[in-house]
Order: C-alpha cells, then sequence, then structure tokens
C-alpha cells in the first residue's frame, strides 16, 4: 500500500482574492495607526523607530536576514504657526477636498485629526481620493 493512497486527494483552485477597495482601505489605516504611533513618539520628543526584515551578509558571508530599524516618516509638519496633516497613499499626498492637507493649531491636535482621517477612510469616504490618485499615477508611467 503506498503512502499517498491513504490521503485524500482532490482538485482546487484557491481563490483569496479580496476587493481591491477594501485592499486600499486596510492599506491607509495601517499607515495612519502607524502615524498614531508617529505623532506619540513626537509628542515624548522621540523618534519612532519600526523594525525591518533584510537580508544582509555576515562575518562568514553568507545570507541571514537581520532586524534594521527604520525611521518612520511623519505625514505632518509644522508651518504657518500650526502643523499640517497630509493623508498619503504610498508616498504621495491624497486630496481632501480643496485642498491635501489638513491644518490644526497644535501637535495635540494631530492625533485628532489622524482618527478622523481613519474614520473617513473606513467609512469610504476617501475612497474617490486613492482612485484618482492611482489614475495619476498610471498616466504618469504610461
Amino acid at each position: 500500500m503506498s503512502n499517498l493512497s491513504k490521503l485524500t486527494v482532490k482538485s482546487v483552485i484557491r481563490c483569496n482574492k479580496q476587493d481591491p477597495v477594501q485592499h486600499r482601505r486596510q492599506k491607509l489605516v495601517a499607515g495612519i495607526e502607524e502615524q498614531m504611533n508617529v505623532v506619540a513618539a513626537a509628542r515624548k520628543g522621540e523618534s519612532y523607530d519600526v523594525a525591518k526584515r533584510t537580508w544582509a551578509k555576515n562575518e562568514h558571508g553568507e545570507q541571514v536576514l537581520v532586524e534594521k530599524m527604520r525611521a518612520v516618516r511623519a505625514w505632518f509638519f509644522e508651518q504657518d504657526g500650526g502643523w499640517y496633516v497630509q493623508c498619503k497613499y504610498g508616498s504621495r499626498a491624497l486630496a481632501l477636498g480643496k485642498g491635501n492637507a489638513v491644518f490644526v493649531k497644535s501637535l495635540q491636535d494631530v492625533q485628532g485629526a489622524l482618527a478622523t482621517l481613519k474614520d473617513a477612510t473606513e467609512a469610504g469616504e476617501l475612497d474617490e481620493a486613492i482612485e484618482n490618485m492611482l489614475k495619476k499615477r498610471a498616466k504618469k508611467a504610461a
């Protein structure tokens, strides 16, 4: 008796396709949550770093998986007597109505602006802005 005859073998086509709109929302929400951590660190006067796994050669010349720390760039900056908060998808700022940034008076208000952007993303209010940004990116690549 062969080993394979002990198993139940079937043909299957794996289907794990997620709705692209939902995937974009989740990606943007993850970025906003990361920015909330950046704000919390900035309020303490610290920088926010995350571990990035990458391949590198060790002292014996072998490829090994190592963790490197990288600083996360903030989506907010101080200017004009207040703070501007941008909502970015990838490296580009999304258009938020008439502009591309939210203005708040203090660093403490940045957290609230990011929370509102997160709620808007989860409600689907930024889907059109993401779609327009992706169309512009595709035109420039062509």
